[in-house]
This record gives C-alpha cells, structure tokens and sequence, in this order.
C-alpha cells in the first residue's frame, strides 16, 4: 500500500501485489486549504486523514478506503475547533485498527486540557475523553499517543524540562488514569541539566519507551543519554537504565569516526527507538544540520547508535559516519536514515553520494554487539539530477532481504517508478 502524490494536486491510495503489478488506484482529491494530515492501513481499510482549515473553523476529515476493491468512503468529519486554536492533532494505532482526533484547550501558550474522541478503523466512534493538565503546572507540549487496543499515552516534558512523565487512559470506560513520572534532569556536580531532546515510543512489546538527551542548561554542552521503559501492566512500574555520559572519550570516538574534530556534541537529536525479539533496545540519534538560514542546504551527519540489553543495561555503542546534504525544501524527506529490525540485526538505509555514486545505501548493525557493515549499494537506478527527495522518502521493506524503493529513471521522464530490491 501507497499513498502517492499526484501532479494534478491530491494524493491516491495504490496497492501493488508482490510483483509490484498495480491492483487498484483510488484518487483523494485535497483542495484549498487542505492538507494530508495522517495515512495508515488497518486489516479491512486503509485511513486517509486532511486537515481542512477556513476563516472560522478548523476540522480533521477522515476517509476510508477498502483493501480489497479501492472504493473510496465518504469524507466523516472526526473532529473540529475554531481556525485560531491550536492545530487540531490525530494518532493511528500502529495496527490501523484505532484511529483518536483531538483538539487542545490552552491559556495563553500552555495546555490545560486535550478533547479525544476515539474511532474503529471503520470510523465508528468508539469513546470520548477528556484529558485535564491543570495540576500540571508548566510542561512542554504533550503527544498524545494510541495503542492498538485503543489504549491512549500522553507523553510530556514538565518540571521545567527535567521530567518525563506519561499518562495511560484506558481503553474502556474505566476512569482510572495512571501517571508515571521520572526526574532526568537537575543539578549534577553543581551544573543544572535540562533535558534537550526526547522522544517516547510504544514499541512491539507493548510498553512504552522514553529515550531522553540532556544538556548543561547553561552552555548548552550535551551530558547524557537516558533511557526509561514505563510498564503499565498490573501496578504500574519504570525502568531506568544507567545513562550513558558523553565524555571526553566519547568526543575522541566521534571525531575518529566523522574525520572532524570534535570538541562538543552540537545538533544530535534523537531518531528511532527499535525492540529485537530478545528485548533488547536500539536507541538512534542524528546529528543534523542547516548550514546558513532557512533557505540554506540542511546537512546530515552521522549516527550515534546506543544498544542496552533486555533488562535496560547498556551493552555497545557505535558512530556511523554519513555525510548527506539536500536543498532545505528537500531536507526532512530526502536526507536522513530509515531503519528497521529483522532478529538481531538492525538494518539502516540512507541516500549517500559514495565513490561518485549517488544511491540508496544499506549498513546492517548487530543489535548485540553494534558492529556495523560497510554500506552496501543498492543500485537504485536514479536521475542524475540530483533530485533526489522522493528517493528515500518512498523506501520500506517488504522483508528482511525485500526492500521496494521508488526511482525517476531519467531527467526527461516526470513519472515515479516502484523498484524491487532484493539484497544478499
């Protein structure tokens, strides 16, 4: 299943069998003021969700399209607020099966409450619920994440960015909320730590995830790397892993491994959190970059990759150097990393200029001992024009040695065409 852009404006939903020989297109017309806000695929239908927003009003419209025949259901508006509140929000579970819209209620810039409203992947309505902030105090905005039972997690950076705290509402009418909170940050040897970068993740083992980069809150200096797994199963319990602090030996590795001198961590933030069968946790960050203004190219530079074993303690960590570069217009699709997990073994691909040779790359890193491979070209065949974007945007994997990757062949040819990769 795709969701393809059209020259003609609007998107399609396309399914393709194994061979790549198109069964069905089903075109979704988005007009002025309208933008793609979510797409997701369920067992029966796949979720088309736009953002509409007029003079007055704002509203989420979700479509439904059928898997098996590509007929289109009518447009349902699954929430709605007034144009000059925040953006409306949605999540899908990872399953397709749930779908929750939600509007925010602020005071000045910070949240006092989330409206939710829960659908089926037929967009029956399921429940509605009330999220209240207001004993909260001061927080970072929340993320509001929804589980394939339905079960919703909203994740927020409160405490003055020192804490990362999660609250569980459960899927059924139950009024119970559970909240678990940890500190990272603080004083530590007399220096305030703040956290600079968090990114939280409910992951195939059902738990919810936090990864948290912290920074001297004064010079801005990288300090840590923490890791919490929130288990809301029975009472409710965290799992701190010890943090990893990057030290003056962890500089000498990054400056080997990129060729530049590194004298401070600048511009990493965090990127994936992935989950092998045995439990054991891969932690991605990137370093990325603008080199001027807005205009100006955005660089990619390499991966701080951190593996912990499956009761949190940290096992290996690895630098992979990359050196990618895009237009600013290009910059959050066309550079950057995909990855994901087959057993033990992590797979990461990125779109490289190696040796001349511009192509999707593949590295594969041992998630029990961070050994990484030599990149692997996968001989895509590309434009030489360098218009690259869609390259890797359009790139997943059908299996660990079936990569499906989307080419314009030629710089006189305006089409996309699907690719089949298959690798050793």
């Amino acid at each position: 299943m795709i969701l393809a852009h059209q020259s003609a404006g609007g998107y399609a939903v396309e399914r393709y069998d194994a061979e790549l020989k198109k069964l069905w297109s089903t075109t979704i017309p988005v007009g002025p003021g309208e933008t793609l806000e979510a797409f997701g695929r369920g067992p029966q239908q796949a979720l088309v969700v736009l953002h509409q927003k007029g003079e007055s009003s704002q509203t989420l419209n979700a479509i439904t399209v059928n898997l098996e025949s590509g007929q289109k259901g009518p447009a349902k508006v699954v929430m709605t607020a007034p144009a000059r509140d925040r953006r409306l929000g949605v999540s899908i579970s990872p399953d397709g099966n749930r779908l929750l819209a939600f509007r925010y209620f602020t005071q000045g810039a910070q949240v006092k409450s989330i409206a939710a409203t829960l659908f089926d992947q037929g967009l029956a309505k399921l429940q509605e619920k009330t999220y209240d902030f207001r004993d909260q105090g001061d927080f970072f905005s929340p993320a509001v994440h929804v589980a394939n039972d339905g079960t919703q997690y909203v994740t927020m950076v409160s405490d003055k960015m020192k804490k990362l705290t999660v609250r569980r509402y459960p899927a059924d009418k139950s009024p119970e909320i559970k909240v678990l909170g940890v500190p990272v940050g603080g004083t530590f040897g007399g220096r305030p730590v703040t956290i600079r970068d968090a990114k939280f993740k409910v992951l195939n083992d059902g738990s919810l995830y936090a990864a948290a980069l912290c920074a001297d809150y004064q010079t801005g200096e990288y300090y840590s790397l923490k890791v919490v797994k929130y288990d809301f199963s029975g009472t409710g319990d965290m799992k701190f892993s010890p943090e990893f602090r990057f030290t003056p030996t962890y500089l000498a590795e990054v400056s080997k491994a990129s060729g530049v001198d590194v004298k401070r961590l600048e511009d990493v933030y965090l990127g994936e959190l992935l989950l092998t069968a045995e439990k054991q946790l891969v932690v991605v960050a990137e370093k990325h970059y603008e080199e001027g203004g807005e205009a100006s190219p955005v660089h990619a530079r390499e991966l701080h990759v951190f593996g912990y074993n499956e009761f949190g303690q940290p096992l290996w960590h690895s630098i992979v150097a990359k050196n990618q570069i895009a237009p600013a217009v290009d910059a959050y699709t066309g550079i950057g990393f995909r990855a994901a997990i087959f057993g033990n073994t992590v797979q990461v691909l990125t779109l490289e200029t190696i040796n001349k040779k511009s192509d999707l790359y593949l590295r594969r890193i041992n998630a029990q001992t961070g050994v990484v491979s030599q990149p692997e070209r996968l001989k895509l065949n590309v434009a030489a024009d360098q218009q690259l974007a869609y390259v890797k945007d359009f790139t997943t994997w059908l299996g660990e040695k079936t990569i499906i990757g989307v080419s314009r062949p030629s710089k006189k040819s305006a089409a996309l065409q699907l690719e089949k990769i298959l690798v050793k």
